[in-house]
């Protein structure tokens, strides 16, 4: 978290190489930030960017003692997403509905490229968390979801911190929702928290992670295998982010932001990463675990559907180098 008053100190690891006078790509292969002594990051652990106190850095590299952070808990500190879905104590994909809401809507603030929310608007948000009156009859026959898509995950998520056995009958029930989004929000849900349990045990398997949970068998075939998915997905996002870091730099993205990656079929990592700079050289560029980048005929659905990978031309060029090649590589390959 970023301690109140400290935002103006967040620094990013591209600040800390520009610091260094050497260009990202050569400092995080270099990774002097891992060096015994170097001050811990600020930022929560699994988080896609890291940032740092910019005093205990500065005091790091001049070889003086590096200065504590403050322990106590302010209401003005910030917290990023896991930060805040620890506090209210539910799974950081809960935090992804739950920050739609108008007043978290207007206090977040962005640190370092992360969003992050002061921590007396969390609690305000706490005491009056939506979600506890939530429709309890069956969903009628004939009729939609009877509540909006974009609060089905965190209304299930609730449904799950109460009772981890609970079935996509349940969720149907209680909320008024098709059986089929239901069941697809608690497979995302149990297989997000299984990946969580595993990074924090790390000799788990899939299956004893979610018997530790307390997921039922027979209810959680498709979330183990998600669940390695999403482990994988969060293995490669250092290197994704580097890429679009690198993307930024020759000037095709006008900001630097890395993909969310998307499980197609929950058994494969793909990303997109849209070119939206005027003289880029493809709308989109897309990796998949299976062949690496490829690029895109389209900035809207640079995805295909569907398990086959698209052939060849119109638009669509598949680029050399292997599944992980390095970032410089990537934009060697585009450069027209």
């Amino acid at each position: 978290m970023i301690r109140a008053g400290r935002q103006h100190l967040v620094r990013t690891l591209a600040d800390l190489a520009a610091q260094q006078g050497v260009g990202i790509d050569h400092y995080t292969r270099l990774k002097p930030y891992e060096a015994p002594g170097f001050p811990e990051p600020i930022s929560s652990q699994g988080s896609r960017i890291r940032l740092y106190d910019g005093e205990q850095v500065d005091a790091y590299l001049l070889g003086k003692p590096v200065p504590p952070l403050p322990e106590a808990d302010d209401d003005g500190d910030l917290l990023d997403r896991r930060e805040c879905a620890a506090l209210i104590g539910v799974a950081p994909d809960s935090w992804k509905t739950y920050k739609r809401d108008p007043a978290l809507t207007k206090a977040r603030v962005e640190a370092g490229g992360v969003e992050h929310w002061p921590r007396h608007a969390v609690r305000a948000f706490q005491a009056d968390r939506p979600g506890r009156d939530a429709p309890k009859p069956g969903r009628p026959k004939s009729t939609g979801d009877q509540v909006p898509r974009d609060q089905v995950h965190g209304l299930v998520a609730e449904l799950l911190d109460a009772d981890p056995t609970i079935s996509a009958a349940t969720v149907t029930e209680r909320l008024g929702v098709h059986r089929n989004t239901g069941q697809d929000a608690l497979t995302r849900l149990r297989a997000d928290r299984i990946a969580d349990h595993i990074a924090a045990h790390p000799t788990l398997t899939p299956t004893e992670a979610a018997a530790q949970l307390g997921y039922p068998a027979g209810q959680v075939r498709r979330a183990t295998a998600r669940a390695e998915t999403v482990l994988r997905a969060r293995h490669i996002a250092p290197y994704l982010a580097d890429v679009a870091a690198a993307l930024h730099r020759a000037g095709w993205t006008t900001e630097q932001a890395a993909p969310d990656v998307q499980f197609p079929g929950d058994d494969r990592v793909v990303a997109a990463l849209v070119l939206d700079a005027d003289q880029a050289p493809a709308p989109a560029v897309v990796w998949d675990e299976r062949y690496g980048w490829r690029t895109a005929a389209s900035r809207r659905h640079p995805i295909t559907k569907g398990a086959v990978p698209p052939s060849e031309g119109e638009g669509v060029r598949y680029l050399a180098g292997g599944i992980t090649p390095p970032p410089g590589d990537v934009v060697t390959a585009l450069t027209p």
